[in-house]
Formats: C-alpha cells, sequence, structure tokens
C-alpha cells in the first residue's frame, strides 16, 4: 500500500491526469486517477452504476525473502502455478511524476483492442506528456505477461482518444499487448466506474491481471472508468 505522502501526490497528478476539464470539477482537489479529457456533455451517471471505491483490504507489501514470479513467455499459454513458491515478489508502482513531467519516451510495444478496431504504440509513464502521446504504462505496475497488474491509462476525447469507447468493452472482450517478451492475450472480466480517488486500481494481485482506466463519463472528470482484465490461459 503507497505511503500518505505518496498517495497525496498521486492525488496530484491524478487530477492532473484530466486537466483538460477547466470545469468539470467542483470544490477542491482530492485524490484522483489521469486521462485529460473535454469539460463539456454527459455527466449523468445511472446511480445503478456506482460502485464502492473503498478496497476491501488493503495491500501488503511483499515479502523480502520471497522468490521471482514465474512469467508466461508465451501467448495463451497454460500457467502451471503462480509462483515457484507459495509466496511471490510482486512488482511496486512508483510514484507519479508532476503532471507535465518530461518523461522520456519509451515505447513498450503494443496495445491492440480488436472489438474497438484500437492498435496503439504502449508507452512507458503516466504524465500527462506521455499521455498525450498514447496509452501509458504506470511505472513499476507488471509488464505484460508478468504476475501482477498491468496498469494502462489513456484518453477518451482528446490525443486520437485511444480510450474512447472502453465502455463498449464485455467480459470475453481482448486485450492484447505485444512486447519484446511476447504477445499477451488478456479478456475482459468486468467494468466498474470508480471516484477519482481509488487509488486501490494499481494494486498489484498474486495473479496475471491488468487494469485499463480513462475518465468518465466522456468530457468529464468526475468519475473514472475502469476495465478490469485477466491473461488468457
Amino acid at each position: 500500500m503507497l505511503r500518505r505522502s505518496t498517495t497525496l501526490a498521486l492525488v496530484a497528478m491524478l487530477l492532473a491526469g484530466c486537466a483538460d476539464a477547466s470545469s468539470a470539477t467542483n470544490g477542491s482537489p482530492s485524490a484522483t486517477i489521469p486521462g485529460s479529457e473535454d469539460a463539456g456533455t454527459n455527466n449523468d451517471l445511472s446511480e445503478t452504476h456506482r460502485v464502492a471505491t473503498t478496497p476491501t483490504s488493503p495491500t501488503t507489501a511483499a515479502p523480502t525473502t520471497a522468490t521471482t514470479a514465474v512469467s508466461p513467455t508465451t501467448p495463451g499459454s497454460t500457467i502451471g502455478s503462480q509462483s515457484t513458491t507459495a509466496a511471490t515478489v510482486l512488482p511496486v508502482p512508483e510514484a507519479p511524476p508532476e503532471p507535465r513531467a518530461k518523461e522520456p519516451k519509451v515505447g513498450l510495444g503494443s496495445i491492440e483492442i480488436p472489438k474497438l478496431s484500437i492498435n496503439k504504440t504502449l508507452f512507458e509513464g503516466v504524465s500527462l506528456t506521455t499521455l498525450d502521446r498514447g496509452p501509458g504504462h504506470w511505472p513499476g505496475t507488471a509488464l505484460p505477461g508478468e504476475i501482477g497488474n498491468v496498469v494502462v491509462g489513456g484518453h477518451r476525447t482528446s490525443h486520437d482518444r485511444p480510450f474512447r469507447y472502453l465502455d463498449q468493452l464485455v467480459p470475453g472482450d481482448e486485450v492484447i499487448f505485444t512486447i519484446a517478451a511476447g504477445r499477451f492475450v488478456y479478456h475482459v472480466t468486468r467494468t466498474e466506474i470508480v471516484t477519482p480517488d481509488s487509488m486501490w486500481i494499481i494494486n498489484q494481485t498474486e495473479a496475471y491481471t491488468a487494469t485499463l482506466f480513462a475518465c468518465h463519463p466522456v468530457g468529464s472528470t468526475r468519475e473514472r472508468i475502469v476495465v478490469f482484465l485477466e491473461l488468457a490461459i
């Protein structure tokens, strides 16, 4: 679980992640998640789609004596066990940079969402500088094909709006990551609408999972749409 100081830093960066929306938020800033949007229309959200944003249990630090997790190296390969022992070393998400930090331009590979006809370069980083280029991988979270949670953010209304139609994904839809280590196919398991301070979505898991996020509703910074995935077996 991130320290309080790190969480406060996340608040500033994640709010700024939707900084293009000049009038979308009310009151003072509070803890939030990236993908800059244009303020304006479609601010209604059915109460039936709201979900609890408090995690049921905190994330604990990984044991220092644990062994390295086994990662799949071929697409769709069967995972015999999650780790070499009962204990697993989980990735540790990095503290966020300043919203407009000049992160190096590093391409990790690509992200494909066949249902949405999306095939974009996947960049390393979650500052606005990076997200303006395309979908960004949260530094320190798992890489595609690794045990843990691959966290990726993107825009919905600007800069080619790669995540514009995330809300159309349903369980079973594919998201494909291709990096140097191989091609990894993930399947959507569920979608949730959460408040911007729901930092638990970057928590690492003892499974092969991924998380996509963006601002919600379209054109608003009020909430976040979060799509959860699992590696296909």
